[in-house]
């Protein structure tokens, strides 16, 4: 049995408003992968951020291969061996691959004066290979998908070689071959004797990288449990304490239904290549395919945030040209990005404000005058209807869990009465239990109307979610499925054809 490297006990930590954390208990051995599993607002990030030094506890202890330690900053933890990796990702956009790696640790020259690139960027090929990382060292963060940066994070977590790596929802944003990767790494250096904490609400990761499995529940330590001796729906039960909604697989919406939404032959000059389809109402449309499809630029070409090159957009049948995410809205479109952080939220302001974004000349007196009592009130029956997790519609978003905060994103457009609404990776770092209350509210809104065009690289996701399916490959439709139709090899068949 391998020694105890980690061990956390009764840490507690409350927030105005807000008890985060109470008695909480977590033991980490050498050389293990421990899941880290519960609800979004269940404490798991305030717990990993405490033992990373962004936070310090209120109660309790640490204690570092038997020695009790007391951590407070980053800093403090990286000299300890203790590196996390974040579900948001935290690098400068502006630099360098290389820069954002090495950033505080790069090789400079005598006096400090020069900075050594040539060095750098061969560190930084030198972990890439290390890692079986296809990327350019030179690359700016800015120039990355989500994925690719998601990588570097990885990669910059990795370079300090420390004895304990926490990572936070990894994977949300790779392909399979990039999650492949990921495991193997994570398997080097589990054979290296580091301890690896795995923070993920993907069950079937769970089982295949994990040893044991600690579970919370509203700021509680549950259980912890052996991965190989215990079914998911045990981990699924302790988690949520509660039925998950479950529905099964929609019907194929009917013909006959008045198409709301029609592109014909959009290109736009570096993505989308003759792209044609009809969505009608009350119709949840999927978008699957491998990263890279061009799904995402579907989105922002409707929604006006990409120029379209040639083709033609018809909202009930009359054509329009969109040029900006204003217009949009205006002609009754909603969308919820996959980057809710940069795209979807201002996380310095509180719910209420984020709420009414999409909206606020409604709640404008003499258009000078924002009635914050007004604000106030709807904010509070979107919080009650969606069951965000929060203290009041006063608390700042970046206070939020990542599934609250998307809650908030959602009724901001909720607010706004869309006719169409676009989901891009609606569910993307959120747990099981949030998921299937999302699941349900979109049900709902295609049942009254709406139009839903849903983006998502889970499989299981997109079945259980479309009435249709669209699977993109390189920029183009390669494949378009009834529900019926639709099964995961058959997506994959057409999401890995070549054009």
């Amino acid at each position: 049995m391998n020694p105890v490297l980690l061990s956390m006990k009764n840490i507690s930590k409350s927030f105005p408003g807000v008890k985060a954390l109470s008695n909480v208990d977590l033991e980490l051995k050498h050389g293990e992968v421990l899941a880290l599993v519960g609800e979004n607002g269940a404490g798991k990030s305030t717990m990993m951020k405490i033992l990373n030094g962004i936070y310090t506890k209120d109660e309790g202890e640490i204690l570092l291969e038997g020695k009790e330690v007391n951590i407070e900053n980053i800093n403090q933890a990286q000299e300890l061996g203790i590196s996390i990796i974040h579900q948001e990702l935290n690098l400068m956009r502006d630099l360098t691959v290389a820069e954002n790696i090495f950033i505080g640790r790069e090789p400079r020259s005598a006096f400090n004066f020069f900075l050594k690139d040539r060095e750098l960027n061969k560190k930084t090929a030198d972990l890439f290979k290390r890692l079986n990382i296809e990327l350019d060292p030179h690359t700016k963060v800015a120039d990355l998908t989500i994925a690719k940066q998601q990588m570097v994070e990885i990669a910059k977590a990795l370079s300090f070689n420390s004895k304990i790596i926490i990572m936070d929802e990894p994977t949300t944003a790779l392909t399979e071959t990039e999650i492949d990767s990921l495991f193997v790494t994570i398997e080097s250096l589990r054979a290296d004797g580091v301890g690896v904490i795995y923070i993920s609400h993907r069950m079937d990761e769970l089982k295949r990288i994990t040893d044991r499995i600690t579970v919370m529940r509203d700021g509680t330590y549950i259980d912890t449990l052996v991965t190989k001796d215990t079914e998911m729906s045990k981990i699924i039960q302790l988690m949520v304490g509660r039925q998950v909604y479950i529905e099964s697989k929609p019907t194929s919406i009917n013909e006959n239904q008045e198409t709301i939404l029609r592109l014909e032959n959009v290109s736009t000059k570096d993505h989308l290549k003759n792209v044609s389809f009809e969505l009608k109402k009350g119709e949840i449309l999927g978008f699957a395919g491998l990263m890279g499809a061009g799904r995402t630029e579907v989105a922002r070409a409707i929604f006006g945030a990409d120029k379209i090159e040639s083709g033609s957009i018809f909202l009930n049948d009359q054509e329009v040209k969109i040029k900006s995410p204003k217009q949009a809205v205006e002609m009754g479109i909603g969308y919820v990005s996959e980057d809710r952080k940069h795209l979807g939220l201002l996380i310095d302001m509180d719910v209420k404000t984020n709420m009414a974004m999409a909206t606020i000349k409604n709640f404008t007196k003499g258009n000078f005058v924002v009635s914050q009592k007004e604000m106030e009130k709807v904010a509070e029956k979107y919080v009650d209807e969606l069951k965000i997790k929060t203290p009041s519609v006063h608390q700042k978003i970046r206070n939020l869990s990542g599934g609250n905060q998307q809650k908030v994103v959602i009724a901001k457009w909720l607010l706004r009465n869309c006719d169409i609404l676009i989901f891009d990776e609606p569910t993307r770092g959120i747990d099981v239990g949030a998921k299937g209350e999302i699941y349900k509210l979109i049900d709902e809104l295609a049942d009254s109307g709406m139009a839903v065009i849903m983006i998502s690289s889970e499989l299981p996701e997109v079945l259980r979610m479309s009435h249709r399916v669209i699977v993109m490959s390189e920029g183009r439709i390669t494949g378009e499925l009834t529900s019926a139709e639709a099964t995961q090899e058959k997506i994959m068949e057409y999401a890995t054809a070549v054009n």
